[in-house]
C-alpha cells in the first residue's frame, strides 16, 4: 500500500480512537457525536441508483457505536413483551393469493447451495424459513446462544419502529446514515478509503469467493461478526459497511434526482409486479461479494419491504 494511504488509516485509527473515548465520557461508550456537516451524497460510479452525486447538508446527531445487538434488542422484549413481525403467522387478506400452507410465522434465511447457481434468481440463496425470527435466526433448532453482541436480524420496520420508541431515539435518514459512514472521508470508495484491503487485511465483514456457494472466510466470519470485530471509521463508528444492512427511514426510490416521497410511490423498479412500500437498507453485509454485489460502500443503497425481515439486515439508531 503507498505510505500516503498508510498513513491515512493511521491517522484515521487514532482520530477515531479520541472520538469514540470522548464519546464514552459522555454517553457511557453507546453513541457519538457527528456534528453538522456538507458532503457529497451518493455515486455516479456504481449502481444506478446511487446516482447522481449530490451536496448535502446534515445537521449534527448522536449515533450508535454499532448496530443494536441481540443483547440489547432481548432487553427490549423482555421489558415490553413485544412480539416482532417474524413471529406471528401471516394474515390470508394481507397477502391476496397467497398459498394456505406458506401462511406460517417465519423470515427469510440465507441458505447457500453448495454449487455456482443462476445469479439472477436470488431463490437458489434466500428460503422462507417457518420458525426463523431473531431468537432463531436459522430457523427452529438454531438459537443465539453465544450470540449476544451479534447484531439482531429478521427485525422488520414495525419493530425497529416498536424498538426505538421504547429507548427513546430514532432511525436515521439515509443522509444521516451515509454521512455517518464516510467518517469524513469525502468521496472516498469505502468507509475506511478506496483500497478495499489495505495490506491484505480485511476491514469489514463481507464475502471473499464465488457467491453463493464458496465462501473463503478470510475475514474470519461465516455469518454475522459481533459488534465491534472491525476497526471503526474516522467518527468512531463499527462495522457501518459489512456485516448486516441497516434500515434508514427514507422510503426507496430507483431515481434519486426525484427521491419518493411516501409509501405509495415506493417500490423496486426491479420488481415492479410486488408494489409492497419499501425503506432504504444501506452499508452492504455479510452476503455482499465483489462478484455479486459490491454494496459493502456508504454510498450503495438497496429497497427493502416493510414486512420483510432478513438474516443479514439490522439497525442502528440515532438521537437527535
Amino acid at each position: 500500500m503507498p505510505r500516503s494511504l498508510s498513513e491515512q488509516w493511521r491517522r484515521m485509527s487514532k482520530t477515531a480512537t479520541a472520538a469514540s473515548a470522548s464519546a464514552q465520557r459522555q454517553t457511557g461508550g453507546d453513541m457519538v457525536w457527528i456534528s453538522s456537516g456538507t458532503f457529497l451524497m451518493g455515486s455516479d460510479r456504481h449502481y444506478p441508483e446511487e446516482a447522481p452525486a449530490h451536496s448535502v447538508h446534515v445537521s449534527g446527531f448522536w449515533i450508535d457505536r454499532t448496530p443494536i445487538t441481540n443483547r440489547e434488542f432481548r432487553r427490549f422484549v423482555e421489558a415490553t413483551g413485544y412480539v416482532t413481525f417474524a413471529e406471528i403467522a401471516p394474515d390470508a387478506k394481507d397477502y391476496p393469493g397467497a398459498l394456505p400452507h406458506m401462511l406460517k410465522a417465519g423470515s427469510l434465511v440465507f441458505t447457500p447451495p453448495g454449487r455456482p447457481v443462476d445469479l439472477h434468481n436470488f431463490a437458489n440463496w434466500w428460503q422462507f424459513q417457518f420458525g426463523a425470527n431473531w431468537r432463531r435466526p436459522y430457523g427452529p433448532g438454531s438459537s443465539i446462544m453465544g450470540m449476544g453482541e451479534h447484531p439482531v436480524v429478521h427485525v422488520a420496520y414495525r419493530d425497529i419502529e416498536a424498538y426505538v420508541r421504547w429507548v427513546g431515539k430514532s432511525l436515521p435518514t439515509e443522509a444521516e446514515w451515509e454521512f455517518a459512514a464516510r467518517g469524513g472521508l469525502e468521496g472516498a470508495e469505502f468507509a475506511w478509503g478506496d483500497e478495499l484491503a489495505p495490506d491484505g487485511r480485511h476491514l469489514a465483514n463481507t464475502w471473499q469467493g464465488e457467491f453463493p456457494w464458496q465462501n473463503l472466510l478470510e475475514d474470519g466470519f461465516e455469518g454475522t461478526a459481533p459488534a465491534g470485530s472491525f476497526p471503526p471509521n474516522g467518527y468512531g463508528l463499527h462495522e457501518m459497511t459489512g456485516n448486516v444492512w441497516e434500515w434508514t427511514t427514507d422510503w426507496f426510490a430507483g431515481d434519486r434526482s426525484a427521491e419518493s416521497c411516501c409509501a405509495a410511490d415506493s417500490y423496486d423498479p426491479a420488481q415492479p409486479q410486488f408494489r409492497i412500500p419499501r425503506k432504504v437498507v444501506k452499508g452492504g453485509s455479510f452476503l455482499c461479494a465483489d462478484s455479486y454485489c459490491l454494496r459493502y460502500r456508504p454510498s450503495a443503497r438497496r429497497p427493502q419491504m416493510l414486512d420483510t425481515g432478513m438474516s443479514h439486515i439490522g439497525f442502528r439508531c440515532i438521537s437527535r
